[in-house]
């Protein structure tokens, strides 16, 4: 059956109607079941964001939806009921970033990887650092999120993975104990990562970042989504970029890859002129918010570019040229290996 669009003015009849009847006898008479992802907020009540959607279809459209008819998440209820101004929370806490698991493992360390309980004040000075964070979108926070007790049961999580530990792991999740190795293998490293990203939400500087950095699959950092975010935004910079090409040209030097030697003129000639990518070579953990040097730029095809970010380590232009070179040359050993054969048989045969 065909569905239209529903208004403010019916969300706020169904949520008249929801608050006569009540949460059971609603949800019983349009045959809902209580929301299990998104709640809607208004005026400091909570109620059930599907059911009522599906409920201002009949005032605005003769009829309530079916709860098979829509779903309650982002994509659907949640989203219409947001657009229509009112305020949409998650009835859930969204699972922890790589970001966030670095704060708290960066704790539990410094705890002796032992678990912390929730009224430490390092619990409650994290909670409120990781609430800062510009990660998770407000829609998708409810009113515990990420409080003292959720911040010391991850030290849990965590410190009950460590190799040291004893007794029965808790359900954590791969990702801990992901970035705990990351803690124990370079544990020097890792501290600074903890540092920079501390840094950065102290100093609001990770609140502009382009949401692109998110959107890179493809693109791995063990440090993490927000350092990784002013990584790309640092080397998007279009005045860093044309500085840094200015002074190459102005030194004489081609505008090439410094790994593969691919020149953008040399390949599209006029449309390809004075093009080039910059990479920011200065590792995550050491870039903080001080200025970008153009000697901290190197300048790199796109294709090189991809090839440096997409896994971890990142090798630096020089050693991504180093890689390509002996790549060439085994294929060179490999063809003249194959060649040999050939020659060989060749001179075999009889004259005709």
């Amino acid at each position: 059956m065909r569905k239209g669009a529903i208004s403010r003015d019916g969300v706020l009849k169904a949520l008249t109607e929801y608050d006569e009847l009540g949460q059971d006898g609603f949800l019983s008479k349009y045959g809902y079941k209580p929301a299990t992802g998104y709640v809607l907020l208004h005026e400091e009540r909570t109620y059930d964001s599907k059911a009522i959607a599906g409920v201002a279809h009949k005032f605005d459209q003769g009829r309530a939806l079916k709860p098979d008819e829509l779903s309650g998440g982002r994509s659907h209820a949640a989203r219409w009921l947001a657009r229509l101004g009112f305020t949409i929370r998650s009835s859930r806490s969204p699972d922890w970033t790589r970001d966030e698991i670095i704060l708290a493992c960066d704790l539990a360390m410094a705890n002796g990887w032992k678990r912390l309980e929730f009224d430490d004040p390092r619990v409650i000075e994290l909670s409120a650092l990781l609430q800062a964070m510009p990660i998770h979108p407000e829609e998708l926070r409810n009113e515990l999120f990420r409080n003292p007790n959720g911040v010391a049961r991850k030290t849990v999580d965590i410190t009950c993975r460590h190799p040291s530990y004893t007794g029965k792991p808790t359900n954590g999740n791969v990702l801990d104990v992901e970035v705990m190795n990351d803690f124990l293998a370079r544990p020097t490293e890792m501290v600074k990562v903890a540092l920079r990203i501390r840094q950065g939400i102290v100093a609001g500087e990770f609140q502009e970042l382009s949401p692109e950095a998110e959107e890179e699959d493809d693109f791995s950092a063990p440090e993490g989504r927000l350092l990784l975010g002013r990584h790309r935004s640092r080397e998007r910079n279009k005045t860093l970029r044309k500085k840094k090409i200015d002074a190459a040209l102005s030194q004489g030097r081609q505008l090439a890859c410094e790994s593969c030697g691919f020149d953008f003129e040399q390949i599209y000639g006029d449309r390809g002129r004075g093009y080039i990518e910059c990479h920011h070579v200065v590792p995550l953990h050491e870039a903080g918010e001080g200025r970008t040097r153009l000697s901290d730029l190197a300048l790199i095809c796109a294709n090189c570019h991809r090839m440096i970010h997409r896994r971890a380590p990142w090798p630096t232009p020089g050693e991504l040229r180093a890689s390509i070179e002996q790549k060439h040359a085994d294929d060179r050993r490999a063809a003249a290996a194959l060649a040999r054969p050939r020659r060989a048989a060749d001179d075999q045969m009889p004259n005709p």
